[in-house]
């Protein structure tokens, strides 16, 4: 019976202080504009790569906001960072990351980061 209790204990520790955590990634075509690109010649050249994320915690399945707000926010952040306007740029090569992580129902962390190319015609 000790040394039932011992690895149950043992067991439950364990448990208790790893974290676990499941990754995704989604390569889509997120952007879907009618916007028509000549791309035989070199007219363009890759200016750099642009991410941003957004993260929410939970604590017994509650708090937070909505995996679609939280995907909002993260490619908010990436097109601010991306900083397109006014100039002749583009995004391509969208890739959405999702990590879940913590310990299941007592605490939760859902991270998204948004990550693109960003492009520069001539």
């Amino acid at each position: 019976m000790k040394n039932l209790v011992v690895i149950l204990f043992i067991l439950v520790s364990m448990a208790g202080i790893s974290s676990c955590g499941v990754g995704h990634a989604y390569v889509l075509n997120q952007n879907q504009n009618t916007t028509q690109v000549e791309l035989s010649e070199p007219n363009f050249k890759v200016v750099g790569q642009v991410s941003g994320s957004s993260e929410v915690e939970y604590v017994l399945f509650f708090g937070g906001i909505k995996k679609r707000n939280l995907y909002q926010d993260a490619y908010s952040s990436m097109m601010e960072e991306a900083g397109l306007i006014g100039k002749s740029r583009a995004i391509t090569n969208i890739t959405t990351e999702e990590h879940l992580g913590g310990v299941p129902p007592f605490y939760s962390k859902r991270t998204i980061t948004v990550s693109a190319h960003v492009i520069e015609f001539n």
